[in-house]
């Protein structure tokens, strides 16, 4: 009997454990990363009786966890790509409220060029100028305040790659603690230590949702998590620390490096929030702000120079009416050398948006663009001869160390430093500073066509000049000698160059002076209402209007791009996460019928001790009497 009452008892603690591991698993049913626990029972060895074997009851073999560690790998990669996506969405996102919020630029750039074409219905009109300079006022404080957004923007990804930088090292740390706990459990001989090892997951989860990362399983049970190209950020039971470090061209610009070795790695950081940062920045932000500094330079050199060509209501030349910001040059925080760089911008219609690196390599200078593609530059570098590329112009001073270099950013800070030059209504140039008159005995049909001031630096300008045609195809200027003319061939002299239209005669003269009625003259102000469609960018097939577009689609394509990149990545997740819990999460109805399972096992396994004892008792009793 005592064999029936070791196999009842069996019985009763296998269901005890059932019972337990039930309870643990409904309790959990809610826990993050909880994996349900599953008892696995053998039965005993049974006892040999003649011709037959009578069992001897159950044991407990283990208590493991319903667990897949494919599926686990491929819900941490879903995650990974969903949290990269879902921060990338967000970073556009705010960058698109930026641009199509209430620092609209078309916005500004419409009402200024509005105020341009009052004036010039009213060149006189003090009202209509004062109008016009508020205007500018106003397109200048829209490229300030988008500059300004955009900087916050970057520097708020700079706080956030801190930030993840520290969640990831703190999240290594506990891996790595977690790591020497289960290594430990496992060495003790008490079988799996499943609650340690969902902990272990969860945490994995976590930190692939921070940075992509790679899982290497070791044979002590310990794991080992790698970054980028390799970078460790745990080892077995040992945590490696990542740090940020100041860009070697720019201290307020985060990079991501291996703390102990400071090398930077933000070129290798892929997948999670960090990786959508790094991309953010680089690909979306960096475009944008220099396509923002692009425009305005485009703006301004557009402008001024057109205004430059006409008479304001003092009699002067029309001077700069905005200020920009010019290239920025960095020095590299490892050169050695003494070598400067200055750097201008020489043709605005070669500009691109791409920023650049002039390194030298012990013999010469060389040019690279952002992604590193090699650029061809012509001179020398002198002042008289400076280097040229992409309307750019670099003078290199100073003596140069082998591997010194320079970054050149042609247009990111243009924007910030837009600005009005003038608060003097009448420096307004809306008048054409010279006209002309056909001699009043001209026999021929020749009458001027326009006159445009190719030069307003030339000195003698405004110096009154008289054209005479001595033949239907040449002509004299101020009795000089004879020049060859042909229909359709400007004539130019002291800065100015005139078309004329018809076949003048012999004798015809065309008298040039300067205009001295500028304030009832509007023909400088409807030549700076053209400049709106004006095009300046891009070999001249670019408007300032059209750059901003060119902005705004940029931005516009990235946010969309990325709003369907997140609906991708969050079906891929979804689907990873609900085939990882139909293997490892808790179903209550199924526990629920466990339960019971185990509860009658556990009743059934009472009454074979009850009826083991009432047997025992029953053959003391026969042997008492």
């Amino acid at each position: 009997m005592a064999d029936m009452l070791s196999t009842g008892v069996s019985g009763l603690l296998a269901a005890q454990v059932g019972l337990s591991t039930v309870g643990h698993n409904v309790a959990n049913a809610n826990t993050a990363g909880y994996s349900r626990q599953l008892v696995n029972f053998t039965a005993r060895t049974p006892q040999g009786a003649g011709n037959y074997y009578i069992g001897t009851g159950v044991d407990t073999q283990s208590v493991q966890r319903a667990y897949s560690q494919y599926l686990n790998t491929a819900l941490w990669s879903a995650g990974s790509g969903q949290s990269r996506a879902a921060t990338y969405q967000s970073l556009t996102g705010q960058l698109n409220n930026q641009l199509s919020g209430s620092s609209n630029l078309q916005t500004s750039l419409d009402s200024f060029y509005g105020a341009v074409q009052d004036m010039a219905n009213a060149p006189s009109d003090a009202s209509a100028r004062q109008v016009l300079l508020a205007r500018a006022n106003g397109l200048a404080s829209t490229f300030k305040a988008l500059s300004s957004q955009f900087d916050q923007l970057s520097q708020n990804v700079n706080r956030q790659i801190g930030d993840t930088v520290d969640a990831i090292n703190s999240d290594s740390q506990s891996i790595a603690k977690l790591n020497e706990q289960i290594r430990t459990a496992y060495a003790s001989g008490n079988g799996e230590p499943s609650d340690l090892l969902d902990q272990r997951d969860a945490l994995i989860k976590k930190i692939s949702g921070e940075v992509g990362v790679s899982v290497v399983p070791q044979g002590d049970h310990t794991i080992n998590i790698l970054v980028g190209n390799g970078q460790a950020l745990v080892n077995g039971t040992q945590a490696y620390a990542l740090g940020t470090a100041p860009n070697t061209y720019d201290a307020a610009r985060l990079e991501v490096t291996g703390k102990d070795s400071g090398t930077i790695i933000s070129g290798q950081i892929g997948g999670g929030s960090l990786g959508a940062l790094m991309d953010f920045r680089s690909g979306v932000l960096d475009p944008a702000q220099n396509q923002l500094g692009r425009a305005a330079l485009a703006m301004a050199s557009a402008f001024n120079a057109q205004h430059a060509q006409g008479m304001d209501l003092n009699g002067a030349m029309g001077g700069n009416v905005f200020n920009v910001g010019g290239p920025v040059v960095q020095g590299a925080g490892t050169n050695q050398g003494s070598a400067t760089v200055a750097a201008n911008i020489g043709d605005i219609g070669k500009l691109t948006t791409k920023d650049y690196v002039l390194s030298y390599d012990g013999s010469a200078w060389g040019l690279r663009d952002g992604s590193g593609n090699a650029v061809t530059m012509q001179g020398t570098g002198t002042a008289a001869d400076p280097y040229t590329a992409d309307g750019l112009s670099f003078v290199v001073g100073g003596a140069a160390a082998k591997g010194d270099s320079f970054r050149i950013q042609p247009t990111r800070t243009a924007a910030a430093g837009f600005a009005v030059a003038i608060t003097d209504t009448n420096k307004l140039a809306a008048a054409a500073p010279l006209t002309t008159t056909a001699g009043t005995a001209n026999k021929g049909s020749g009458s001027v066509n326009n006159i445009a001031v190719s030069d307003p630096s030339t000195a003698n300008l405004l110096t009154a000049s008289n054209i005479v045609f001595d033949s239907p195809t040449s002509y004299r200027i101020d009795g000089g000698p004879s020049q060859a003319w042909t229909a359709g061939q400007p004539i130019t002299n002291n800065g100015w160059s005139l078309k004329l239209d018809g076949a003048p005669a012999v004798g015809d003269s065309f008298s040039i002076k300067a205009n001295t009625n500028a304030r009832g003259d509007n023909r400088n102000a409807l030549a700076l209402g053209k400049v709106a469609n004006l095009g300046v960018l891009d070999g001249g097939n670019t408007s300032v209007g059209r750059a901003y577009g060119q902005l705004t689609s940029q931005v516009g394509s990235a946010g969309s791009l990325a709003k369907d990149g997140l609906t991708t990545q969050t079906g891929i997740y979804n689907q990873a996460l609900r085939a990882q819990q139909d293997v490892s999460g808790v179903n209550l109805d199924e526990e629920a019928a466990n339960l019971v399972r185990y509860q009658q096992a556990y009743q059934a396994s009472a009454q074979v001790i009850s009826t083991a004892s009432s047997i025992f008792n029953a053959l003391l009793g026969a042997i008492k009497s």
